[in-house]
Parts: C-alpha cells; sequence; structure tokens
C-alpha cells in the first residue's frame, strides 16, 4: 500500500477525539531524520562545483554517487515537504486555541520564510527551497478547507499528469533521438567556477548572485509540482491525525515497507543506471522515478515509526533538530560552505565521493548535539524563534 493509499484509507476511519499535544514527536522525529538526507543530497553540489553548470552534472560512476543518485536523491525533499503540509494543520488548530487570525498568521510566516530563502539562497545555498514552501503554503491557505480525500486525490493527480508529461516527453524524443541530448560540459567554465567557489568569499558570493536566479526558478518548475502534491498530502494527513494517533494504522507499517522497498529500490537503481542517458529511457526513468520515490520514502518513513517504538532512545537523538529543523537547514548550509568554499576551507574539488559522505556525517552528527544543546535552555531554535514572533506577530 502506498503512502497515498495508506492516508486515504486512514482518513476513511471514525476518529476518537483527544487534546492535540503540542508537539508530536514523530513529526519531530521523522523531520530530524529527513534532515540527513537533504544533507547528503545538497553537500554533493559544493563538494563537486561542477554541478553548477548546464550539462555538467557528474555520472554517478563511482559507488558513492550511485548509491546516492538511487536511494537518496528526490527520496528526502518529499518527506520534508509532506511534513510541511502536516505541521500546516498543527499551526491551524495553535491559531485556533489562540483565537487568532490563521491567514494572518500564514501570510506572515510565508514572508518570514520567503525572506530567510532568498538570504539562504543568494548567502549560502543556491538550491534554497523555503522561497518555493513560501509560495505554495498560500497555495495551502486558500485549500485549508479542502476534504482529506479530496486532498489525497488533488495530489495524486499532480503525481499522475506530471508523470504522463514526462512519458509523452519520452515518445517525443524517440521522434529526434538528438533532442534529449544533453549539452556538452566546458572545462573552461567548469574551472571558472571551481575558481569561484575555492576563492575569497566575494568571489564566491559573485558565483551565487550569478547561478541563484537561474536554479530557483528552475526548483519551483521541477521540484513545485511535487512538493504541491505532497504539501496536499500532508494536510489530508494532519487533519486524520496520521502521525497523532499512529495506533489507527501501525499494522499496515510493514506491508508499507515491502512495498516501498520491493519497488522503490529497484527503480532508484534503474533511475541511477539511466540519470546520464541521452535517449528516451532516461526519461521513462525520470516518470517511473516521480512515482516509486514517493513508496520508498514511504518506506523509509515506515521503518524509523518501526524503530522509534522498539527504541525510544532514537527518538531523544533526532527530536531535538526536528523541532528546529530550519535552524538545522540552515546550519547546515553554514557548516557546508565553511568546509568547501572561500568562506572557509576551500575544500571543493578535491574531497573524494567516500571522504565528502564522511563530512555530511560528521556535520549531521555536530547538528545533532548542538540541537539537543540548544534546546536544555531554549524553548525553540534561533530562526524558529524569529518566524514564531513574525508569525504570532508578538
Amino acid at each position: 500500500m502506498s503512502g497515498p493509499a495508506v492516508i486515504s484509507s486512514v482518513v476513511g476511519m471514525t476518529q476518537t477525539e483527544r487534546p492535540t499535544p503540542s508537539r508530536v514527536r514523530e513529526v519531530d522525529a521523522v523531520r530530524g531524520f529527513a534532515l540527513a538526507g537533504i544533507l547528503v543530497a545538497n553537500i554533493g553540489f559544493l563538494a563537486d562545483p561542477g554541478h553548477a553548470i548546464v550539462g555538467g552534472i557528474p555520472v554517478p560512476e563511482d559507488p558513492v554517487a550511485y548509491t546516492i543518485y538511487a536511494l537518496v536523491l528526490t527520496k528526502f525533499y518529499v518527506i520534508f515537504s509532506f511534513l510541511f503540509g502536516y505541521s500546516f494543520t498543527l499551526q491551524l488548530r495553535a491559531a485556533e486555541r489562540a483565537g487568532a487570525s490563521v491567514r494572518a498568521r500564514t501570510l506572515r510566516r510565508c514572508l518570514g520564510l520567503f525572506v530567510i530563502g532568498v538570504v539562504h539562497g543568494l548567502l549560502l545555498w543556491i538550491g534554497d527551497i523555503l522561497t518555493l514552501y513560501a509560495f505554495l503554503g498560500l497555495i495551502l491557505l486558500a485549500l485549508r478547507d479542502v476534504r482529506p480525500r479530496t486532498a489525497v486525490r488533488a495530489g495524486v493527480w499532480i503525481i499522475g499528469v506530471l508523470t504522463v508529461c514526462y512519458l509523452l516527453l519520452a515518445a517525443l524524443t524517440t521522434l529526434d533521438p538528438t533532442a534529449g541530448a544533453a549539452p556538452v560540459a566546458d572545462p573552461a567554465e567548469s574551472a571558472r567556477v571551481l575558481a569561484l567557489v575555492t576563492g575569497g568569499p566575494l568571489d564566491f558570493l559573485t558565483l551565487q548572485v550569478e547561478l541563484y536566479p537561474v536554479l530557483a526558478l528552475s526548483i519551483w518548475a521541477f521540484q513545485g509540482p511535487t512538493a504541491l502534491a505532497l504539501f496536499l498530502f500532508g494536510l489530508a494527513a494532519g487533519k486524520a491525525k496520521l502521525l497523532e494517533e499512529p495506533e489507527r494504522w501501525a499494522h499496515l507499517l510493514p506491508r508499507i515497507q515491502w512495498i516501498g522497498f520491493g519497488v522503490g529500490v529497484p527503480s532508484g537503481v534503474f533511475y541511477a543506471w539511466k540519470s546520464a542517458g541521452e535517449d528516451a529511457t532516461a526519461l521513462v526513468a525520470l516518470a517511473l522515478n516521480n512515482v516509486t520515490s514517493l513508496l520508498l520514502a514511504a518506506a523509509y518513513v515506515a521503518t524509523l515509526l518501526r524503530l522509534l517504538k522498539r527504541y525510544p532512545a532514537l527518538a531523544g537523538a533526532l527530536t531535538p533538530a526536528g523541532r528546529m529543523a530550519a535552524s538545522n537547514y540552515i546550519g547546515q548550509s553554514v557548516l557546508v560552505c565553511l568546509v568547501f568554499t572561500g568562506y572557509g576551507l576551500a575544500l571543493a574539488g578535491s574531497v573524494p565521493p567516500l571522504g565528502v559522505m564522511g563530512i555530511a556525517v560528521v556535520i549531521y552528527t555536530v547538528l545533532l548535539g548542538l540541537s539537543a544543546w540548544w534546546l536544555r535552555s531554549h524553548r525553540y531554535g534561533p530562526v524558529e524563534y524569529g518566524l514564531r514572533r513574525l508569525t504570532n506577530w508578538s
């Protein structure tokens, strides 16, 4: 049973009303886990600045890159998107309890996310997704009264239409095989980008300003539809209190794992294998991955939820980072930049893939520790505190 199917079946069950806790441990733990995948997916961009060039995305020839393509890319941002939609319902309830305007709170929060995203994108990570989330948050606000089943159906339609579009492009490519050919990377341009990344802070900022607008539009165009679908799935799940009442559907977790891993892993391997292709099969792999990445992401979450039940200490390790996910997201970019760019050690282009993954593990571990330490004396992370002040206007 897929993630959308689970949501659809659960929202039809009779719900037992009970007071909603101020924090949902499972939401925070899953968010903390998803931060690891986001870091692994993003760190390669600055570790190998060839990613910044159109047509210069490295082919996943080594085992590390191949594994990331197969098991990580496009799998974890969908988890984050789902959780954003879920958390939106928690914010709606909080506004209702406080007697505040849902519309005004959401508009202020989206404005804050957009500003943070622009600053983050220009100064640190041009692949920032917060501006997209801010825009999609406005759409979610307009759809806040939609019924859970309707939200699930709309999300399925979005994923379905996007998948069909990829398949149609694949069919058109067979008519003109040269149309799908990727542009050849320019070695001189690659060298220029590497020099800017590893130069001084102003050199790196020059590259950021040059690339950020184009890449931001690309993210909105290519990740936006899928993110919106996951927002809607999260909205439906939040209204059904899916993660707050796991006992209602815990028996489905093994089935989600079997289907998610059984379908998602082979599809991910196929996607990694054909990612550098220039024929129609590359687009077929993309279309297939567009669906199966959701199944694999659901299997990851199902596995984590079962582990949380068996090993409560795991929740204690992940929850602090999940509670201050925005601060961790920005913190990841800061630490990655300090290691690979002219802001710090300027190691871009000189660390092998396995070493890059080792650095990612260290960064993630450091941020887990810092999150736990910070929350011993603060209720919110630094970024969350600012967003909360703006959202509540207090």
